[in-house]
């Protein structure tokens, strides 16, 4: 099976990051194409092998994209076209439909109750996606809670199936040498209490409550992942508290390499010198940063994580939801304070969510959409594909 994946952009984040995540496992040929800037991932999954097309787009609205995309898919004998991300989707479907792919899955990433990927929906917003979204063959999200709300935007339930994001849980092992070098490495004591945290820096993810937290406990640090536009204010409410030493703002963090040590600071290092991971964000469509922090042994503090959510109630994966003011993030991180913060064992919860159970279910969703589309009309001049080559590990 040939495969055309289409994204908005190859920022880090968690769909681009959980794209090549898929894309190393997937028993299929996989080709990329980014709508807008490539961005740092885009290198990445060059380096796995799989070939990356930047369209070059430079606004929301940049319809020269649509005629350069039909007819990329129209060229590439593709038997299916996997859209992630709202314009992506948006262009990826309309695109596939006027080059003749009938098999097209979108997956529904960013999904919240009031935002879709940061964003306020407005009705213009929702009308499209429902006419777009009726262009594809099926689309997948990434939690139950995704799902509802996806049937609330009016998608039909037969359309919608739930895979959710995997994980590397291995890459997130706790290793003592790399807590003990990546704190001497930014200057914090050995003996510092430090919070943990990644994600975008915009403002559904609420790190300024987390930011003001930590500034009200003495002594404590805060490492934070990211890039994004709320960096700067971040940085002046650090100051502004008398803080600006203790809150290390550390810019987009990859997940690790396969084998070997990081050469840089990466996610697994963050984790590793942690003693207490937090996710403020209260409308999140999945969490897997969460799951990070649980396969690092971590205990984990959340505003909002389907993954964990979702479990039944007597399941206790070692993580506990707080509410959305900075007082009682406070209070929270004093408690864990006291109480030592140790590593925990990894939860059954991440064996849940491993990537190649996750790949398995994305590719059953591909093998229906392609049985049940219409055989796709070819490019009269176009070469038959070579023969698949062997799965990608």
């Amino acid at each position: 099976m040939k495969v055309l994946h289409v994204i908005t952009g190859l920022e880090v984040g968690g769909a681009a990051q959980q794209l090549r995540l898929m894309l190393r496992r997937l028993p299929a040929r996989c080709e990329v194409v980014t709508l807008a800037g490539p961005g740092p991932l885009a290198d990445g999954i060059r380096a796995d092998g799989i070939p990356v097309t930047h369209l070059g787009m430079t606004r929301s609205r940049d319809l020269r994209v649509l005629p350069r995309l039909t007819r990329l898919i129209r060229d590439g004998g593709y038997d299916l076209v996997h859209t992630h991300l709202y314009r992506a989707c948006v262009y990826g479907r309309i695109a596939a439909r006027l080059a003749g792919v009938r098999a097209v899955v979108a997956t529904e990433h960013s999904l919240g109750d009031a935002v879709i990927e940061g964003h306020r929906p407005t009705p213009g917003v929702r009308i499209l996606y429902r006419a777009t979204e009726r262009l594809g063959s099926a689309t997948v999200a990434v939690s139950d809670t995704v799902a509802a709300r996806l049937r609330r935007w009016g998608v039909p339930e037969a359309r919608i199936h739930v895979v959710p994001p995997g994980i590397e849980a291995h890459r997130f092992r706790h290793d003592p040498l790399v807590r003990s070098a990546v704190r001497f490495r930014l200057g914090i004591p050995l003996d510092a209490f430090v919070v943990g945290g990644a994600g975008r820096l915009v403002p559904a993810k609420r790190f300024d409550v987390l930011v003001r937290a930590v500034t009200q406990l003495s002594g404590v640090h805060l490492l934070l992942a990211g890039e994004g536009p709320e960096h700067a204010m971040l940085r002046r409410t650090a100051r502004q508290f008398g803080s600006g030493d203790r809150i290390h703002l550390l810019g987009a963090l990859d997940r690790g390499p396969e084998e070997g040590p990081a050469k840089d600071l990466d996610i697994p290092g963050l984790l590793a010198a942690a003693d207490v991971f937090v996710s403020p964000s209260q409308d999140e469509a999945f969490g897997s940063a969460v799951l990070e922090a649980l396969a690092a042994g971590l205990p984990v503090l959340y505003g909002s994580c389907p993954a964990v959510d979702e479990l039944p109630a007597d399941h206790p994966p070692g993580a506990r939801r707080i509410g959305p003011v900075a007082y009682e993030l406070t209070t929270a991180l004093r408690e864990v304070r006291r109480g030592g913060a140790p590593r925990l064992p990894v939860p059954s919860v991440v064996r849940r969510y491993d990537i190649e159970r996750s790949a398995a279910s994305l590719m059953a969703v591909y093998e229906a959409a392609v049985a049940a589309a219409p055989a796709r009309r070819r490019n009269p001049g176009a070469q038959p594909p070579p023969p698949e080559p062997a799965p990608q590990r």
